[in-house]
């Protein structure tokens, strides 16, 4: 089946898609603030918000990323050179400011459905998850792949796939993983070196590629 991408690509993204869906930003502080404050009920009514979200953005992305590729191969190739510098810039910001993870002045207790679309809409409305798809998902795809179209929609549905499990778990233990991150600011900086590497080495392996 042509739209599977290899073992070795699954393997590296699956890699990066775990630490990206562990790293502490807008999505971990909504369902962590709303799990403390209302219950896991809230938690997972703003993760399965924002994960109706991220399946809008995959979808766009996908096929938005495909006509690119039918349209321009050259272009799709500078959109993966944009990537790499973007993968910089995160590991830049990983590296001077941490996790992002910031439990102060969350709205007060509301309804389930309002939740949801609190989440939906943070995901929607955020032009930084617009730019992590049309940027990331294309360093796991050849421009000249004939099957491109089919992998980058597969990876989309797969980084689902692995960060709905892994932020359901983090509801589960929303108040021992606070506590966790308050506790071991040390252990949270090596964290960050390891996300700040991860995305350093998939920049420097795509802009000395492009070279070729």
């Amino acid at each position: 089946m042509t739209f599977i991408p290899s073992l070795s690509v699954i393997s590296v993204f699956t890699l990066a898609s775990v630490m990206l869906s562990i790293t502490p930003g807008p999505d971990m502080t909504l369902f962590l603030g709303r799990t403390i404050m209302g219950g896991r009920r809230l938690g997972f009514a703003a993760m399965f918000g924002a994960s109706t979200g991220l399946l809008v953005h995959a979808l766009l992305a996908g096929f938005g990323l495909s006509a690119l590729i039918a349209a321009s191969a050259t272009a799709f190739t500078a959109l993966k050179i944009i990537g790499a510098v973007y993968l910089l810039w995160l590991a830049l910001q990983a590296l001077r400011h941490g996790a992002a993870l910031s439990l102060s002045g969350q709205a007060p207790v509301a309804s389930v459905w309002s939740t949801y679309l609190t989440g939906l809409g943070i995901n929607l409305s955020n032009p930084k998850v617009v730019m992590f798809y049309i940027t990331f998902l294309p360093q796991f795809v050849a421009a000249d792949d004939p099957g491109a179209s089919g992998k980058l929609l597969f990876l989309g549905f797969y980084f689902l796939l692995i960060g709905v499990p892994l932020s359901a778990l983090i509801i589960l233990v929303a108040e021992r993983f606070i506590d966790a991150t308050r506790r071991n600011p040390k252990a949270m900086r090596i964290f960050d070196y390891g996300f700040a590497a991860l995305m350093f080495g998939f920049a420097a392996k795509l802009l000395t590629t492009q070279g070729r």
